[in-house]
């Protein structure tokens, strides 16, 4: 299921689109698949797109930890809770202080 998803946001970028949207949604599919490699390298591309999309900064958080860059993960996690906090998406500033924790 994850390699079709995978396949057909790899299919857009070869068309020439690119978005934080597909980068996001691309590192979410290698982060189900645990291809954490990848997932990092979409989400950081998702957010050089959008710095203030709070969802890709957690999930980037998650594809750094799940990659064993903890140090990173800790960044992310801290720059993705002002962001979040900043846009009043206190959910997703929630999750990221309850993932941080769990590094210090």
């Amino acid at each position: 299921m994850s390699d079709q998803i995978i396949s057909n946001f790899e299919s857009m970028l070869e068309q020439g689109q690119d978005n934080a949207l597909i980068r996001f949604s691309l590192g979410n599919a290698h982060l189900n698949a645990k291809d954490y490699g990848q997932a990092v390298k979409h989400l950081a591309l998702a957010l050089k797109h959008d710095p203030d999309y709070s969802a890709a900064w957690k999930l980037y958080g998650k594809a750094l930890v799940g990659a064993g860059n903890n140090d990173e993960a800790i960044n992310a996690y801290k720059q993705g809770i002002e962001i979040a906090e900043n846009k009043g998406d206190i959910q997703a500033a929630k999750e990221m202080n309850v993932f941080l924790k769990r590094l210090l």
